[in-house]
């Protein structure tokens, strides 16, 4: 396994201090694929979507693996055990994947907050969708992965307000990109924080809060970059 960069990522802002994106290859199955991992050693907390280690709570590192399309496994959560494995991570960790091409991630930088995406809108559509009948499908790898890194300690509920925030600027991106959806049917967010003290830590990430607005202005330039097509 090397690190190689295909080439540079597309970025706004400068970056902060703090964990950053790994750019990684792998062999699978005749496939050339790229993961992007955030080591974090502790002190660190995460909240998010993700198949492996979702939730909220204390996470060494985070893993956002590109898949196949038509993705055959049903253990994708084994399937990210064993790439963080191979990485040398240890500890909880969560792991997001996604069908699109992780080595032309984008990230935007917004007063010390990083929003790192990669995009694929093969499959997209609307949140609220008529009810069809049919039985739900099975798992299908996420295409749009929104991860965030910020350099203060969020309590529980200003963790979740920044999922909510930075899935509303996904589709304000997505609208001003011209496309006609709100996303595709299984994108995930992860948003990485300190541990807060019993005493320190923020209580709000909704838009017009001064983190949250971070937060939705990093998350909109970065979907909009990778929404919109290549020149």
């Amino acid at each position: 396994m090397s690190s190689v960069r295909l080439r540079p990522p597309a970025q706004r802002g400068e970056p902060p201090a703090g964990p950053r994106a790994e750019l990684r290859d792998r062999h699978e199955d005749g496939h050339r694929l790229h993961h992007l991992v955030w080591r974090l050693g502790p002190g660190f907390r995460v909240c998010s979507s993700a198949v492996l280690g979702g939730g909220i709570g204390p996470r060494a590192w985070v893993l956002n693996a590109q898949v196949p399309g038509g993705y055959p496994r049903l253990d994708p959560d084994r399937h990210l055990a064993e790439i963080a494995a191979a990485e040398g991570l240890t500890g909880a960790g969560a792991g997001l994947m996604t069908a699109a091409e992780v080595a032309a991630y984008t990230t935007a930088h917004d007063g010390g907050v990083t929003a790192t995406v990669t995009t694929g809108l093969g499959v997209r559509g609307w949140a609220a969708a008529p009810e069809t009948g049919a039985p739900a499908v099975p798992f299908r790898p996420g295409t749009v992965n929104i991860v965030l890194t910020l350099p203060v300690p969020l309590f529980d509920a200003a963790l979740v307000n920044a999922v909510a925030t930075a899935t509303e600027a996904k589709v304000q991106a997505l609208l001003d990109a011209g496309l006609d959806c709100s996303g595709t049917p299984t994108d995930a967010v992860c948003v990485i924080a300190p541990e807060p003290a019993a005493d320190s830590g923020e209580a709000f990430a909704g838009p017009r809060s001064t983190w949250g607005a971070r937060i939705a202005r990093a998350v909109h330039t970065a979907v909009l970059t990778g929404a919109r097509p290549a020149p």
